[in-house]
C-alpha cells in the first residue's frame, strides 16, 4: 500500500526496455520525457568523471540530466545529508526530488519519529510511503505471514517487506533514476561502489556521496543541523527493522550491527531482481508440487 505525504506534480509513464548496449534506458510514452541511454563505455566514462566531483555537484548534475529522478531512502545519515543539500540547492518545483519510504511495518519507532521531524524540517519535499501489499500493521503482517518470518524464510520476508513495495513504487510513480545513500565505506558489496550504476531491470542507480566516510556525513550532519536518528546516540550506526538491528562495537565496521551474525549485508531492495525472481519461481514450483501430491491422494482415497 502506497501514500503520498503532500501534493505534487503528476508524472508521465515510463517504460524500461533494453538496449544494444546491454544496459537499459527510460523511455516516456507519447511526447514528454527524453530517452535515457547508457552505453558501457559512456557509463565508465561519466564514473571516471564523476568520483572526482563533490556530492553537490553529481546532485546538480543527476537533477539536469536524469528525468523521473527519485530519492530512495530509509532516513539513514546519508540520505538525510543528500535531502538537506537537496533543500539549499534552490531547485524549481517541477525539478524537485520526491522521496520513497519503504515502510516495512518493521521500523523503530525512532525511526518513525524521524520521519515526522524530516517532514517539519522540509516540508517542501513530497513523500511516497509504500508499505507490504495490503498491510498496514505489524499485526496484520504476522496473521498472513506467520510470526517472526524474517526467521523462517528471510527471502520471503524481504520480498514482501521491501523488494516487491519497491518495485511498486517504481512502477507506479514511473521512476527511471533513484539517489541512494549507498558508501565505499560502508564495506561488504558496498566496497567497489561506482557513482552510477543500472541495474538488471535498467534503474538508474546514483550514489552522490559514495566516496564520503561515515566521519565526512557526520561532520555534515552536525554542521547544518539535519534531523538524525536518536537511537545513532545508543550505539547504532546503520539502522534498519528492529528485529535485525544492533548496536556496534568501538572500532567494530559500520554496518556491522546489520544482519548480526549471518552472512547476509543487503536487504534485497540492492541485490540483483533475478534472485527473487528465481526465489519466487522455486516457490510456485513448490506449490505445484504439493497440489500435485494432494490431488494424487485424493485419487488413491477414491480408487
Amino acid at each position: 500500500m502506497a501514500s503520498k505525504l503532500s501534493l505534487g506534480s503528476e508524472v508521465d509513464d515510463i517504460s524500461i526496455h533494453d538496449t544494444e548496449s546491454g544496459y537499459a534506458s527510460g523511455s516516456s510514452s507519447e511526447d514528454s520525457l527524453p530517452e535515457i541511454t547508457f552505453t558501457k563505455a559512456h557509463l565508465t566514462f561519466l564514473n571516471r568523471q564523476l568520483q572526482f566531483l563533490e556530492p553537490q555537484e553529481i546532485l546538480r548534475w543527476c537533477i539536469t540530466t536524469l528525468p523521473n529522478l527519485y530519492q530512495t531512502t530509509a532516513f539513514g545519515l546519508t540520505g538525510l545529508t543528500i535531502l538537506d543539500m537537496l533543500s539549499k540547492m534552490k531547485i524549481p518545483r517541477p525539478q524537485m526530488v520526491d522521496l520513497i519510504f519503504l515502510d516495512t511495518l518493521h521500523h523503530f519507532p525512532e525511526t518513525l519519529a524521524l520521519v515526522d521531524r524530516v517532514r517539519s524540517k522540509y516540508p517542501l519535499f513530497n513523500l511516497h510511503v509504500y508499505k507490504p501489499e495490503q498491510m498496514e500493521t505489524a499485526e496484520e503482517f504476522a496473521h498472513r505471514h506467520g510470526e517472526r518470518l524474517w526467521e523462517t524464510n528471510d527471502e520471503l520476508y524481504d520480498w514482501v517487506a521491501k523488494v516487491e513495495p519497491a518495485g511498486r513504487a517504481y512502477r507506479e510513480l514511473s521512476v527511471a533514476a533513484v539517489l541512494t545513500g549507498r558508501r565505499r565505506s560502508q564495506g561488504g558489496k558496498r566496497g567497489d561502489l561506482n557513482v552510477i550504476e543500472i541495474d538488471e531491470a535498467g534503474l538508474i542507480k546514483v550514489n552522490p556521496l559514495a566516496n564520503w566516510s561515515f566521519q565526512q556525513v557526520e561532520d555534515y550532519v552536525k554542521e547544518n543541523n539535519v534531523p538524525y536518528n536518536a537511537l545513532l546516540d545508543r550505539g547504532y550506526r546503520s539502522v534498519g527493522d528492529w528485529h535485525s538491528t544492533q548496536p556496534i562495537k568501538a572500532g567494530e565496521d559500520e554496518r556491522a550491527g546489520r544482519w548480526k551474525g549471518q552472512q547476509k549485508t543487503e536487504c534485497g531492495i540492492h541485490n540483483p531482481r533475478s534472485k527473487f525472481a528465481q526465489y519466487l519461481r522455486e516457490q510456485e514450483l513448490k506449490q505445484q508440487e504439493k497440489a500435485l501430491q494432494e490431488a494424487i491422494g485424493k485419487l488413491e482415497v477414491v480408487s
